[in-house]
């Protein structure tokens, strides 16, 4: 799963950094999963001043259909619900990122793909480690 920055290297400012993952996920080996709150914040962040202008409104629908075109979208109700898989999760230092680490968990991700520092200082703590691993694009191998 991919947190808002990495769409928007991947969507909008066409990171090379991501060019391994996009392959990944064009010849099958990879998946994306993307809930309401995520695709929710990306529509707002589409809508910040980007490349020293704000995109206009059709490119941001553009890219927000693209990044639903792409991701998985995860039914809450289909999402792990036996306790014995639901595992506790820190709390993120910015309650903003909080979403991004339970929909890796509730969709049984293997990376949470960011470059948010709080995010990546969470997946490098020992105490009780997390179901998943938190990465930034060039430590996924896929």
């Amino acid at each position: 799963m991919l947190d808002t920055n990495v769409w928007l290297d991947w969507l909008v400012f066409e990171d090379a950094g991501v060019s391994h993952l996009k392959r990944a996920v064009r010849d099958g080996h990879a998946q994306i999963y993307a809930d309401e709150a995520c695709l929710d914040e990306l529509a707002r962040v589409l809508a910040y001043p980007l490349l020293d202008a704000a995109l206009d409104p059709p490119a941001q629908g553009e890219h927000l259909a693209a990044a639903r075109t792409l991701a998985r979208l995860l039914d809450r109700d289909q999402a792990l619900r036996d306790v014995h898989d639901i595992a506790l999760l820190p709390a993120c230092r910015d309650p903003d990122d909080q979403k991004f680490l339970v929909l890796a968990r509730d969709c049984g991700a293997d990376a949470l793909v960011t470059k948010d520092r709080a995010l990546l200082q969470l997946g490098r703590r020992k105490r009780r480690p997390l179901p998943f691993r938190i990465v930034v694009p060039g430590d996924l191998a896929v």
